[in-house]
């Protein structure tokens, strides 16, 4: 029996070894990237609210729809190490498994459904470009844009019943491990980047997937 019914992960540094935004930002050269880099910071001290840091960012970057698909390609390519083995055994095993993101969704989306996911399993936050393909913002308010928007979408896809207890939370950043109290437990997850502050607040620490899959599954897979 799986020691987690569920799994919630994380994309930018725990899935792949790619922060979207910042990805986005390096094409526009150094000059928008340290800007963007700037406004992140303030974010995690607290100096600026995430939710208007997101939106500036973006605007910042003007993304084109052949930006996304750079970045859906980055996402492929730096997917972490033994994620697809430890994926596809969590998944035969029964286990719910659920990606939970603040990256761009249309370029995660790729990556994911080539790993088994299912639309409904992708949580992200999408854009929209006008017809002759300029830029328009966020498709919709998403709590997944705001420091809180992780815990307010595992919290409803647990009380909806997508999500079984035990859940077991995977992520590297500030807004992963604000699951801690929501998630029945929380994995710091360090293979691309390790916060002091995440694994400080985690019941436990993991740097890969095969780690990740022996937790969830035990001796079995």
């Amino acid at each position: 029996m799986s020691s987690f019914a569920s799994v919630v992960i994380d994309v930018d540094s725990t899935l792949c070894g790619v922060e979207g935004i910042d990805f986005l930002a390096e094409r526009r050269g150094p000059e928008i990237s340290a800007r963007i880099s700037a406004l992140t910071d303030q974010a995690m001290k607290g100096e600026i609210a995430l939710e208007s840091v997101y939106a500036e960012r973006l605007t910042m970057v003007d993304p084109t729809p052949d930006d996304l698909l750079a970045l859906a390609a980055a996402y492929v390519s730096s997917v972490a190490p033994d994620a697809p083995k430890a994926i596809a055994a969590m998944r035969a095993a029964g286990v719910r498994l659920t990606l939970i993101s603040g990256g761009i969704r249309e370029a995660i989306a790729p990556l994911a459904r080539q790993l088994g996911f299912s639309d409904h399993e992708i949580h992200a936050v999408s854009i929209r470009f006008s017809s002759d393909g300029q830029y328009l913002g966020v498709d919709e308010p998403s709590p997944l844009a705001t420091q809180r928007g992780k815990p307010e979408v595992v919290s409803r896809l647990i009380e909806t019943g997508r999500l079984l207890r035990p859940v077991l939370g995977v992520g590297d950043g500030a807004t992963d491990a604000m699951l801690v109290g929501v998630v029945d437990k929380f994995a710091a997850y360090t293979g691309f980047a390790r916060r002091l502050s995440v694994v400080a607040r985690a019941d436990l620490e993991i740097a890969s997937f095969e780690e990740l899959r022996k937790i969830v599954l035990g001796s079995r897979g």
